[in-house]
């Protein structure tokens, strides 16, 4: 297994992704949840095959707060295989007075339950035409929410009867209607950085790929407990949780017993999976002239798990809370400083909710973006397939002239991400320790120097270095600083005896100028590999010769030193 990064530089109407800042004083930590005492709805399926054009249809949802408004509707139609081969779309038109003001079905809404006019639950709000905003919604069928066994289809195709008969009884066009029905757009909504942030934090696979800013709960205040989670009430369901909350916000479609069935599609379709189950209190419907409109809503502490991410539903038990990993983060700058902690339940999630939980606490406490400095230290525990504990711990130094935050919030994620990726590992706690300073400082390699003779000779490509087999190669590296301060370093490197009559190459770079390229086919090689890593506040000397087919190679370092290290030189080394 090899990874290699640039080392210093570095959900259908759907439910709303929230990542929250904020939220770890109203969480605390783990919360201990009881399943509310009313059995719930426990709604009876209604057979899709027996609804007739024009019937009359009612549903339940949230707009605002907890409690679930009414809307009315009529049945439009039945799209074969609508969602997967034997899982038919039911579509409906629906009108309230909050789905005529913001012009159509909104992401939020997944899971709305839709009953027929005798009171059983045909099934769950959960597609949205194509183009846009629209009142016409494709309904997953109650009676399959249980059924996991086909893959979700990325579009669903409106043929010309169904179109004719969309654009009959709505705003839509019949070019519009047969652009077909899709999950609506699932962005990855975070709190606690902004937009700026948000659009900066790319490139790494363990990000989400789409992301937009949303608010959180905050300290204060009465949070809706396990009573709210009723059919049309909001349901939330998140990886992760404190912090940095990572999940989706959706619609509750029928609760009984403690066991919730919601949204009407996948949030992940990871199947089986281990993500904390949550109300929700909705501040309001944003309406978007542009694109699909969409719930702002805020997280409440966990009640339960959601164990099953499928095709047609996500389901949990209001109870009991899965088991999670810790992610802590303690930042300092001048006189002020602050803990963040994250709980992480899906361990897919793991290396995201480092990034923002490092992130977040650092631009919450450095409190601008601009240059600086900072010493980091980290810890990361794990268990191996086995079972068998690990720990790593490293430290090191970081240096920007334009975002420090940022500079300095990749590299633990990036070692979470490379330990998780061997199979069997899990990681159970990460701990991070920041200091962080304005001052950017900074060292650059200017000059290389070797000691012959008792004098300083200047090295370079054209002056090469001469070393003596069995003895030790001296040299003397200058540094300059960004204030045009100079500082020497000495190193030296014994020769090997049987180096005699070889050639080779001298390579001096500083740390920060260093690429990281991790391999090993074991977790140990990994854990190795990592922990021997040079510091960006180091320099490294190696030493490459060659003789009759024969190759040797010494490394040795200088340093911590008081400031970050870039540049380097390369001369050619004759021994005699």
């Amino acid at each position: 297994m090899k990874h290699q990064l640039r080392w210093r530089r570095v959900v259908a109407a759907s439910a709303v992704m929230v990542t929250s800042a904020g939220l770890a004083s109203a969480v605390g930590g783990t919360v201990a949840a009881t399943a509310a005492a009313d059995p719930g709805d426990c709604a009876t399926a209604f057979p899709t095959e027996e609804l007739v054009d024009g019937d009359a249809v009612t549903g339940l949802t949230v707009s605002e707060g907890t409690t679930p408004e009414p809307f009315t509707g009529e049945f439009l139609g039945t799209i074969q295989d609508g969602i997967a081969v034997g899982l038919d779309m039911v579509m409906v038109r629906l009108s309230s007075p909050e789905i005529d003001r913001v012009g159509g079905i909104w992401q939020g809404m997944s899971g709305s339950p839709v009953y027929a006019e005798d009171g059983r639950l045909i099934g769950a709000v959960a597609y949205g035409l194509a183009w846009g905003t629209t009142p016409v919604a494709g309904v997953t069928p109650f009676d399959a929410m249980d059924d996991y066994v086909a893959a979700p289809a990325a579009r669903v195709k409106v043929g010309r009867r169904a179109a004719r008969k969309i654009a009959q009884d709505s705003e839509v066009t019949r070019e519009q209607a047969e652009s077909g029905f899709r999950q609506l757009r699932m962005p990855t909504s975070v709190s606690g950085l902004t937009p700026k942030r948000l659009d900066q934090a790319t490139g790494r696979k363990w990000l989400p790929k789409q992301t937009q800013q949303v608010g959180s709960t905050g300290t204060g205040g009465a949070s809706p407990g396990a009573e709210a989670i009723v059919a049309g009430g909001n349901l939330a369901a998140a990886f992760s949780y404190g912090d940095i909350t990572m999940g989706g916000v959706g619609t509750a479609t029928s609760v009984c017993d403690g066991d919730v069935v919601g949204f009407g599609h996948p949030m992940s379709f990871s199947g089986k999976t281990t993500a904390t189950l949550h109300p929700a209190d909705a501040l309001y419907i944003q309406e978007d002239p542009v694109g699909v409109p969409f719930k702002v809503a805020n997280f409440a502490p966990p009640v339960g798990t959601i164990d099953q991410d499928r095709l047609a539903a996500i389901s949990g038990t209001l109870g009991p809370l899965p088991a999670t990993s810790s992610v802590t983060s303690t930042v300092a700058s001048a006189s002020r400083q602050r803990t963040g902690d994250t709980q992480v339940s899906v361990p897919d999630f793991m290396p995201s909710a480092v990034f923002y939980q490092l992130l977040a606490n650092q631009d919450r406490i450095f409190d601008r973006i601009g240059p600086g400095s900072a010493e980091q230290a980290w810890t990361i525990a794990g268990r191996r397939a086995d079972g068998s504990p690990f720990t790593l711990e490293l430290s090191d130094r970081f240096s920007s002239q334009w975002d420090i935050s940022f500079e300095m919030a990749w590299d633990v994620p990036d070692q979470v991400w490379f330990l998780s990726s061997f199979q069997g590992v899990t990681i159970d706690d990460v701990t991070v320790s920041s200091t962080m300073t304005d001052d950017p400082a900074a060292w650059r390699i200017r000059r290389l120097e070797q000691m012959r003779g008792g004098v300083w000779h200047t090295v370079n490509r054209r002056n090469p270095a001469f070393g003596r087999a069995g003895r030790a190669l001296r040299l003397r590296a200058t540094l300059a600083g960004a204030d045009g301060v100079t500082r020497t370093v000495r190193m030296k490197r014994m020769i090997p005896k049987r180096a005699r009559s070889s050639f080779g190459v001298l390579q001096v770079t500083g740390g920060a100028s260093q690429w990281a390229s991790w391999s090993g086919k074991t977790v140990d090689d990994a854990l190795a590999g990592l922990a021997g890593q040079i510091r960006n506040d180091e320099i490294e000397m190696q030493l490459f010769l060659e003789r009759q087919r024969r190759s040797w190679e010494r490394t040795s370092t200088a340093g911590p030193l008081d400031g970050i290290v870039r540049g380097g030189r390369s001369v050619e080394v004759w021994i005699r």
